[in-house]
């Protein structure tokens, strides 16, 4: 005998509310009291009630599924959204379907959109945080619900992202209260939205000191490439704060640094960005910028849930504040 789980009338008996009302609170339905709402989701979660996708998209009009635009990469910041992105979906009732470009131009995205559309996805979500992705994201069809995560915050789309200023500021705020008299800077790609907005950040916190910015040494997220700039920072013997735009680009730096014997922090502070699962243990433990993949993931959904409720897009736009996370790669400089 086939055993079934709990139904939508036991959890509207539970909650103590009609199964219209749970078919409400399920479908984000507006006209429901916040605490009612509430009970609802608390019977969901006692009884491990499942929504039916199928019934539920017969009843909508829609699916339950969200379509995702991503590159395909291991690098930590794209990859820890795409995770984040997929775990709030599920919490959501929605499952994700990822169509993974080799590149974010304008082919590779409209390719990957027109997929989606053709399997009639609820809405879509382009995680497209380069310079050659904007374009494809203006063109698209204006009736498809679409955010974009970490995006060109120039172009007239509705976009969630991580204040990648505020975060450089912070970092670089946090070397000069330690008594560092500048910060150098060692940057990601050019064509990266983040890359440009922690630039931005280094920068106005110096300028905001009264301080003139040396020249940025750029890189490309790896930690490779902090490797090289690192041994330019190491022959300096005038640098004693580095600000990277990413932990493996941290790491590159602390390699280098050690190689020549320049000790952090005693001689040399360091800050990266991403705070990847790694940075605590790195030598010494990575002073570092979190970013709250998390809540970005749960307002690109609120955001993407909004337009697939009203039918309406808009330019929407809300920036996720990320948080530094203070370790033993920072000291006062020796004087």
């Amino acid at each position: 005998m086939a055993v079934h789980g709990p139904a939508m009338t036991d959890v509207a008996r539970l909650a103590g509310v009609s199964h219209q009302t749970v078919s409400r609170v399920l479908n984000g339905h507006p006209n429901v009291r916040e605490q009612t709402r509430l009970r609802v989701r608390a019977a969901i979660a006692e009884l491990g009630y499942r929504p039916n996708g199928a019934a539920r998209a017969l009843v909508t009009g829609r699916s339950q599924v969200i379509g995702v635009v991503a590159q395909n990469t291991t690098l930590y910041g794209p990859a820890s959204l795409l995770a984040a992105l997929e775990q709030t979906a599920a919490a959501e009732g929605f499952a994700v379907s990822v169509g993974s470009v080799r590149n974010l131009d304008h082919r590779s995205i409209s390719a990957a959109v027109e997929r989606h559309l053709s399997h009639r996805v609820a809405g879509i979500v382009v995680i497209a945080p380069v310079e050659s992705a904007g374009e494809a994201l203006e063109r698209l069809p204006k009736d498809v619900p679409l955010v974009t995560v970490d995006g060109d915050p120039n172009r007239p789309v509705p976009l969630v992202t991580v204040d990648q200023v505020a975060g450089a500021r912070a970092a670089t705020q946090h070397l000069l209260d330690a008594g560092h008299r500048t910060v150098w800077h060692v940057s990601g790609p050019s064509d990266w939205f983040d890359s440009v907005g922690r630039i931005d950040g280094w920068r106005q916190a110096l300028l905001a000191a009264g301080l003139e910015p040396p020249p940025p040494m750029p890189g490309d997220w790896s930690a490779a490439s902090g490797y090289r700039c690192g041994q330019m920072l190491a022959r300096m013997p005038e640098v004693t704060a580095v600000f990277t735009a990413n932990d493996h680009l941290a790491l590159g730096v602390l390699r280098a640094l050690h190689e020549f014997g320049r000790r952090v922090p005693h001689e040399i502070s360091v800050v990266g960005f991403d705070d990847v699962p790694e940075a605590a243990y790195f030598i010494p433990p990575l002073t570092t910028v979190r970013p709250d993949f998390d809540a970005v993931a749960r307002a690109s959904l609120q955001m993407l849930l909004s337009q697939i409720e009203s039918g309406t897009g808009g330019a929407l736009r809300e920036t996720i504040a990320p948080t530094l996370v203070a370790r033993e790669s920072v000291a006062p400089p020796r004087h």
